[in-house]
């Protein structure tokens, strides 16, 4: 996984990427009408119900905006909340929470997503030894805030991007030659390249799982798209030599029952990519 400091980093790049884009050369409705001078409070009010997430990133954006805005939390991320509640207040210049507000909202409101629909496959899982992860299928841009909103809501973050985990694929397979070769060819590039990266090799069916087998050193077999009689004989055929991952489809109706095969983990793009935002809304008071 990527260092605190590279994730610290990711975050600051989608801030001022957002307000370059969404403020431009000036926000022109706010200055044409509300004086520099102006002084002015907003409240942040939940209006449905949910798992809040992005209040820490929320204070972000506001330092980045104006470092002398004032915000004043009572809801932390992760919490459950329902309509009405209000999550936190923000005290200011006005021009800097217009110029602040829709970037914050549009982050928190999908982040809040996020973090409730992965708590709704948490508590689906509650009782079996099986972790929730997310995938790479998130928004362009705003990863690192899609990955932290899974962290919030109780779930696992996979690999970040393509340069902190190998993984190799049904396509990696198909154009490296087979399994074996792919395995190889993977092993020699980590020594020449001096580089200290897990393995996990997907596998399409029962016979690749036990060709994945007779290499060491795979960190984690990813049983992909298998029914659920296949995914607990692949799970008897790994034992411990490594970890278990299912995906491929899996919704809420079937990830009990996945997890109830023994796998070490499920992971589900559906938790960045299938989501609909989490209705808030900045209020001045």
């Amino acid at each position: 996984m990527i260092s605190k400091t590279q994730f610290e980093n990711e975050l600051q790049l989608i801030i001022q990427n957002a307000i370059r884009e969404d403020v431009g050369d000036g926000d022109h409705s706010s200055l044409a009408c509300i004086p520099a001078t102006a002084i002015g409070k907003a409240k942040l009010l939940v209006k449905e119900d949910g798992i809040i997430a992005g209040v820490a990133f929320a204070k972000m954006i506001l330092d980045y905006v104006d470092s002398n805005l004032k915000m004043e939390t009572f809801i932390e991320d992760g919490a459950s909340v329902k309509y009405g509640d209000v999550i936190f207040q923000v005290a200011g210049s006005s021009q800097s929470i217009l110029k602040a507000e829709r970037v914050l909202l549009n982050s928190m409101q999908r982040m809040s997503a996020i973090a409730t629909k992965t708590k709704s496959y948490v508590d689906l899982l509650q009782g079996t030894n099986t972790q929730i992860l997310d995938t790479r299928k998130t928004t362009p841009g705003f990863r690192a805030c899609e990955k932290w909103a899974v962290k919030i809501g109780g779930g696992e973050n996979h690999r970040f991007a393509l340069y902190d985990m190998i993984m190799l694929k049904d396509n990696h397979i198909d154009f490296a030659g087979g399994i074996t070769l792919a395995i190889a060819k993977t092993k020699a590039y980590l020594q020449e390249n001096n580089l200290d990266l897990k393995i996990i090799v997907e596998a399409r069916n029962l016979d690749e799982i036990k060709e994945i087998l007779e290499s060491d050193g795979i960190h984690r077999i990813l049983i992909d798209n298998f029914n659920y009689d296949d995914t607990r004989t692949a799970v008897a055929l790994i034992g411990t030599k490594c970890q278990t991952e299912s995906s491929g489809n899996i919704n809420e109706e079937t990830i009990r029952s996945y997890a109830e095969c023994g796998v070490n983990y499920i992971s589900s793009g559906a938790l960045t990519h299938s989501i609909y935002n989490m209705d808030l809304s900045l209020k001045a008071f």
